[in-house]
């Protein structure tokens, strides 16, 4: 890792909404003046639990307690360690349920890490993480659902999500089989970026040019959360609402030369492409 640390604003927001009699979500961030931080990179994640399985709550917080615990525990690159820190929450899930008699736990899990000029992201289940850049708000993960295989077979417009009836059937999740495959991939960052980590009960409910209309609007990530979290509320979200937002000043380090394009359009262009 570079010398110079890199100036990130992070802010987390959760709130168990207007509906639902508790909070299945899960939010963490890393300490940024810890020693594994300082030498493995800056680590955020945000979890969903399944409200249609037993205990959600306690599966998103393992599910992010395990991700954490196996990234800064071992060797490999970025990518090497947020797989398996995946691998370790899924089957810990897995197993936990054998053991509370409880049938099935599951629960999504998005994460990013930043080291120098690059982002990694690791996703599994309908969870999101944004790119705001140039006043434009770009997802960067894809929905493990129903509905968002459609969208990957240009069978539904992506504008169409938000109201499909099955908007929040998932394909895949951690805990409900012995393995998962996670997506994971880097994407380039550059001072000035906001990352926004967000569950099913924010971004149902909040337009993705909302999104990058807040960022333009607040300051402060605190006020941006809130506006965007109180958006959704009236906008009728009847889950869970959590967001995980992050502004980068500097980066450590020099863009590698040679870097992916890093316009929003580009990136874009990139993830139809994978």
């Amino acid at each position: 890792m570079p010398d110079e640390a890199p100036e990130i604003e992070a802010h987390a927001l959760t709130d168990t909404g207007q509906v639902r009699q508790d909070n299945q979500d899960a939010v963490r961030c890393c300490h940024p003046n810890d020693d594994l931080t300082v030498r493995h990179g800056h680590l955020y994640g945000v979890a969903d639990g399944m409200g249609g399985f037993a205990h959600g709550g306690i599966a998103s917080a393992f599910a992010l307690e395990a991700l954490f615990k196996a990234f800064y525990a071992h060797q490999g690159t970025p990518a090497q360690r947020l797989c398996q820190g995946v691998q370790d929450a899924n089957l810990g899930i897995y197993q936990m349920a054998i053991r509370m008699g409880v049938g099935r736990m599951g629960t999504t899990l998005t994460a990013v890490h930043l080291a120098g000029h690059t982002l990694h992201v690791a996703h599994v289940g309908d969870s999101r993480a944004y790119l705001v850049r140039d006043r434009q708000a770009t997802c960067l993960t894809q929905d493990h659902t129903r509905v968002g295989e459609l969208v990957r077979l240009r069978l539904l417009s992506p504008d169409k999500v938000r109201t499909h009836q099955q908007r929040s059937v998932l394909d895949k999740c951690l805990g409900l089989e012995l393995f998962v495959q996670p997506d994971v991939f880097a994407v380039p960052v550059r001072p000035g970026d906001r990352i926004v980590l967000c569950t099913d009960g924010v971004w149902g409910f909040v337009e993705d040019r909302d999104i990058a209309d807040f960022a333009a609007a607040e300051s402060s990530m605190e006020g941006f959360n809130r506006a965007v979290m109180d958006a959704a509320i009236r906008g009728g979200s009847d889950d869970n609402l959590s967001l995980l937002s992050l502004r980068f000043g500097s980066l450590a380090g020099a863009p590698e030369p040679g870097a992916p394009e890093s316009t929003v359009a580009g990136l874009f262009r990139r993830w139809f492409r994978r």
